[in-house]
């Protein structure tokens, strides 16, 4: 007898879905924004609307310039997942809502290690309201960020502070 996928794992198989439509050639994401178990909105990482994506194009740029993972997000072309998410969205429905994320290499084809957001997407989360971030590690496993505790109190953009 098969057993039933538990839920969260669920709503990340769909963020998996969604990420597929993604058009980076480095990482892609999907995201899935959820509340009240429906799903309110989705995004995956690729260029804005009618700018040529790097699929189309055949080259990242920032892979070309040899930019490490991190930084220099403004020589990317796309849009990441959770904005896109984001944008899809009222905020009256994100207030409290959770977003389930997941990653995929594309060189290596398996799941972003310690995927997390961006700091830029950090902050779109927290001002959409959004209470939950849940990132998956592997197929079956995944970690539970709570948006208020890790994002908004222990705040990652006073730690660089020269």
């Amino acid at each position: 007898m098969a057993t039933r996928r538990d839920k969260t794992n669920y709503y990340l198989d769909i963020a998996e879905t969604v990420l597929a439509r993604g058009t980076c050639l480095r990482r892609n994401y999907g995201a899935i924004l959820v509340k009240n178990d429906e799903i309110i909105a989705t995004g995956y990482t690729g260029a804005p609307r009618g700018r040529a994506n790097c699929i189309e194009l055949g080259y990242c740029e920032r892979m070309r310039l040899n930019i490490p993972s991190g930084q220099m997000y403004e020589k990317c072309r796309s849009v990441h997942a959770e904005a896109n998410a984001i944008i899809s969205a009222a905020r009256r429905d994100m207030i409290g809502a959770d977003l389930y994320l997941v990653g995929i290499e594309m060189s290596a084809g398996g799941y972003v290690p310690n995927a997390t957001s961006c700091s830029m997407c950090k902050r779109l989360v927290i001002n959409a309201g959004i209470a939950r971030v849940i990132i998956r590690d592997d197929r079956d496993s995944f970690r539970i960020v709570d948006v208020a505790r890790e994002w908004v109190d222990e705040d990652d953009s006073l730690s660089n502070r020269l």
